[in-house]
């Protein structure tokens, strides 16, 4: 009996003999995967049991903030996707929460979405989820975008653009009729630059980074960074080939829908990373948990 090989496919884990492996992404030869030991099952019955052990096992991985993200993400896509709807998909870490979470409904609900990124991290996710991907040529009118951020306000203004994908993200936001935002408690503010000290990202046309940073200083104060490359010599290109200023701006009131609009009519300047008066709902992950619901004040 030591010698058989016990195996079989539950809810897309396999469980060979005392270890599982966990697959996530669609095609063969994509598949990352992490191996468990689980007692060898004996009896069919215990499938369920050993299912949960996985899951278990999978969330006690988790470190607070990535649970506080997953709460979130799972939260919003719960209360705000529905069937025969087109879905804008937002960028960075939370938002893969959101997606496998898209994948899990679609695959337990047979949901009819599809799914228009705001970014190449973005669309790799689609697709490794085997949603249908769609593009705003097709579909310029979008029921609902989900997106991360990188600081929130009480007045729901956003800082976003930490990853580089200000500009598409913005785009689809703005064609969404609802725009929802999934974070950790760690991006919670009363006001921007409370928490996050990187500054507002600012893309711009390449020649014209050193006027644009000039400028924006001459009239408003504080420091502009042009993001360098980690991986690269040189600096941070976007997908749509252009660079971004990252503006650390001076601790004051400042109102950012005036401020926002200035920017982008100095020329060169492609797009801010300020998202005034768009987001519907901020979705808010704790630690424990439980998700803070965040509306704007009035």
């Amino acid at each position: 009996m030591a010698n058989i090989s016990w195996w079989w496919k539950v809810k897309g884990c396999e469980v060979l003999g005392r270890r599982t492996k966990i697959f996530r992404g669609c095609s063969f030869s994509n598949r990352e995967y992490f191996s468990i030991k689980l007692p060898r099952p004996r009896l069919i019955r215990w499938i369920s049991e050993a299912y949960k052990d996985v899951e278990l096992r999978r969330n006690m991985a988790l470190t607070p903030v990535e649970s506080a993200k997953k709460a979130a993400a799972c939260l919003a896509v719960d209360d705000y996707v529905k069937d025969n709807k087109i879905i804008g998909i937002g960028s960075g870490s939370t938002i893969v929460y959101a997606v496998e979470r898209l994948s899990e409904r679609v695959q337990q609900e047979n949901l009819k979405l599809v799914c228009i990124p705001t970014s190449f991290q973005a669309r790799q996710l689609i697709l490794q989820h085997n949603l249908t991907l769609g593009d705003l040529e097709t579909n310029p009118s979008i029921d609902l975008a989900i997106d991360g951020a990188d600081e929130v306000d009480n007045d729901l203004t956003l800082i976003k653009g930490g990853g580089g994908c200000l500009t598409q993200e913005k785009i689809v936001a703005s064609c969404a009729k609802e725009f929802i935002v999934i974070c950790d408690q760690g991006k919670d503010s009363m006001i921007l630059g409370e928490k996050y000290k990187k500054g507002i990202p600012i893309e711009v046309i390449p020649m014209a980074y050193v006027p644009i940073r000039n400028k924006i200083f001459s009239r408003y104060g504080g420091e502009l960074i042009l993001r360098m490359g980690k991986a690269k010599a040189g600096p941070v290109v976007t997908d749509n080939g252009n660079f971004i200023l990252d503006w650390q701006f001076p601790q004051v009131s400042l109102d950012w829908d005036h401020i926002n609009k200035e920017l982008k009519m100095i020329p060169g300047v492609v797009e801010t990373g300020l998202f005034v008066g768009m987001a519907t709902k901020v979705f808010i992950g704790r630690s424990d948990g439980t998700v803070k619901e965040k509306l704007k004040s009035r």
